[in-house]
């Protein structure tokens, strides 16, 4: 009789090789940079909980078309720089202008991974690389991408990058590997030490504009929820009920 392998089975071996691996965290990718947070950021005194969901909400009506302090201040907090120039191709989060054919009128807005709910990069990874924490921020473990780009497919929103050249002068909390896909962590590491925000939101909070708020979307006291529940927040393709952790105004 031939035997079938049914979901449950397929779901617990992977969840087994996945713990393997996760096993392995103090692994060096390259000198001096070990992947300790790529499977498990939070301190082990303070595991993750699902009582927050860190999120991000994003007003269009106060993001400067001509500012990119965010992505600025994302590309220096993760190091996202090469070997033979002063950044990569990789894009954690970019500034998208739509213009309304209409009218004329131009909306600024950045756009990162989204840290959904249901997030397609999730499913379609074939070695569990791709997660999502019980809080909410999804990551990519690099012990275990093996650079199929998978997920690159999958996400609706060109929120991840791939690395395709050798790097140097990694930092500690960002390590980054030639051969995997990355994108926002919503500064996990930030997150984790108890700062509870991101360096994109200071940095739009540091210009003045206050475009970006960032925050615990289950805490109805902060002041993301409080925004949200006064103004409202639409997701980009909320048709494909991905539960989306960043949230829009003025869209």
């Amino acid at each position: 009789m031939p035997y079938t392998l049914d979901t449950q089975e397929v779901d617990t071996a992977r969840r087994s090789f996945t713990r393997g691996i996760v096993a392995l965290g103090g692994l060096a990718i390259a000198p001096g940079v070990v992947l300790y947070h790529s499977a498990e950021a939070k301190p082990a005194n303070q595991p993750v909980s699902g009582k927050q969901r860190w999120g991000m909400l994003v007003n269009t009506n106060v993001c400067q078309e001509d500012c990119d302090a965010c992505v600025t201040a994302c590309n220096e907090e993760n190091g996202l720089w090469s070997l033979d120039r002063p950044a990569t191709d990789a894009q954690w989060i970019r500034k998208l202008h739509v213009k309304d054919r209409q009218t004329g009128h131009v909306t600024s807005l950045p756009m990162m991974c989204q840290h959904c709910e249901h997030p397609p990069c999730v499913d379609v990874c074939p070695t569990g690389a791709s997660f999502r924490r019980e809080d909410g921020i999804v990551l990519v473990n690099k012990h275990t991408c093996i650079g199929c780009r998978y997920c690159m497919m999958a996400c609706p929103y060109k929120a991840r990058s791939f690395i395709h050249e050798p790097l140097q002068d990694q930092l500690p909390h960002s390590p980054r590997g030639k051969g995997c896909v990355e994108s926002c962590t919503l500064c996990v590491h930030k997150v984790d030490r108890g700062d509870n925000n991101t360096a994109c939101a200071e940095a739009c909070t540091k210009d003045g504009h206050q475009a970006l708020v960032f925050g615990d979307l289950n805490d109805p006291d902060s002041e993301i929820s409080k925004q949200l529940k006064r103004h409202g927040g639409s997701q980009i393709r909320a048709d494909l009920g991905l539960n989306t952790g960043v949230r829009y105004q003025g869209i």
